[in-house]
């Protein structure tokens, strides 16, 4: 047995986050796919078939208030809070990214004043929140300007209203610097809005204590809400009460069933909804993230950072030289958890790999992009993984 498979056996007999894995439904593929889809929680079946045959079966309508669907979007809200340094209150659960970007950039906007007249957004981002920004500047009057986010600071001023910006590079792995861009886009007086797609559940984000204004995010990644599971829109608390959403629904009305034909919006973070919750999914992911009570983010970065290390050191060890080259960044505070390596036939290499029990993806022209989710992959997966691709790659 090689040097590598050793040190991975020790290294996973010693890894206090092991006994996680026994909480998924899981085979013997390697999956280094969770950046885009997490594995199921074992426990979500079950009460996925409780929500549909006992509280949609039996109690029919009374379950929105006996099984709390009504409460559904807040309660939850405060279970994803802890996981991105957040207080009870200011998140709330329900549409997608796409939908609550747009929220979260037309409201900042809205707020910043209109002498401020223009917006900022990562040139880098998942396209999806350039279309939404592009939208929401025409839709405010703004000039929307695309810049990298090394380049904000240097861009910022007076006309600045908000910066929307990725905490994590969904394609490189690259972890933004959240606490300094957030300071200097409050120190141009504007307003910051962060998307936690690929940092929530892999590494602390800290926004009260860093101030972010507003964010969003995914469930369905690291946090294991499954497929389309409903995102998240977070408010800072301060900001509550001048958060003017451009998507008034009965819902986040104040009294949603006075069914006035004036909106008056409704307090907190219920602020945030726009129409009928999608109970089922939603209530899949509250099951599902119970998967962390007792969990230590502080140990899951450590573990994050320490699987990708071992990963870039396996591959180095195993692969020739030239055949892959790693961009995502080797300094701790700048990797996310994924690795994302560059190589010309990169699609083919993602196809063979899955054929033998690798799975991460391609994403277009060259990039082979492999994700660590600490609650259930382990050492001797990655090193099983490094091996797997030398071999496809030779």
């Amino acid at each position: 047995m090689s040097e590598l498979r050793l040190l991975a056996e020790k290294l996973d007999a010693a890894d206090e986050l092991a006994p996680l894995r026994d909480r998924f439904v899981l085979d013997d593929v390697v999956y280094l796919d969770g950046n885009s889809l997490g594995a199921l929680p074992a426990h979500v079946p079950g009460r996925v078939e409780d929500v549909v045959r006992r509280q949609w079966g039996e109690l029919r309508i009374r379950s929105w208030e006996e099984s709390g669907w009504w409460t559904a979007p807040e309660r939850i809200g405060d279970r994803i809070a802890p996981l991105v340094g957040a207080a009870p209150g200011q998140i709330v659960v329900g549409d997608s990214t796409s939908v609550n970007v747009f929220k979260a950039l037309v409201a900042a906007a809205r707020m910043a004043g209109e002498d401020r007249t223009e917006i900022l957004v990562d040139a880098t981002t998942f396209p999806t929140d350039g279309y939404i920004a592009e939208s929401a500047a025409r839709l405010t009057g703004r000039t929307l300007r695309a810049v990298t986010p090394a380049e904000v600071p240097g861009l910022l001023g007076g006309r600045t209203a908000a910066v929307l910006l990725n905490h994590v590079d969904y394609r490189t792995g690259r972890l933004h610097d959240l606490p300094g861009l957030t300071a200097a886009v409050h120190a141009a007086g504007a307003l910051a809005v962060w998307d936690l797609c690929h940092s929530a559940g892999a590494l602390p984000v800290g926004l009260d204590e860093h101030g972010v204004d507003l964010a969003v995010g995914c469930t369905y990644k690291y946090l294991n809400g499954g497929p389309g599971s409903p995102a998240y829109l977070y408010v800072r608390g301060a900001l509550q009460d001048r958060f003017d959403s451009p998507l008034p629904g009965w819902n986040s009305h104040a009294d949603p069933f006075g069914m006035s034909p004036a909106y008056a919006p409704a307090p907190g973070a219920a602020r945030g909804r726009v129409g009928t919750p999608d109970i089922l999914s939603m209530l899949a992911l509250e099951a599902a993230l119970e998967v962390w009570d007792g969990v230590s983010l502080t140990a899951v970065r450590a573990k994050s950072l320490a699987l990708t290390d071992f990963f870039l050191r396996c591959v180095a060890e195993y692969t020739g030289p030239g055949r892959t080259e790693c961009v995502t960044p080797g300094r701790h505070e700048e990797r996310g958890s994924q690795i994302a390596l560059r190589c010309p036939d990169a699609g083919e290499v993602m196809k063979r790999l899955v054929e033998r029990g690798v799975v991460g993806d391609f994403r277009h022209p060259d990039v082979l992009r492999f994700g660590f989710t600490p609650l259930y992959v382990g050492f001797r997966d990655t090193e099983r993984a490094a091996r797997i691709l030398a071999e496809v790659l030779a």
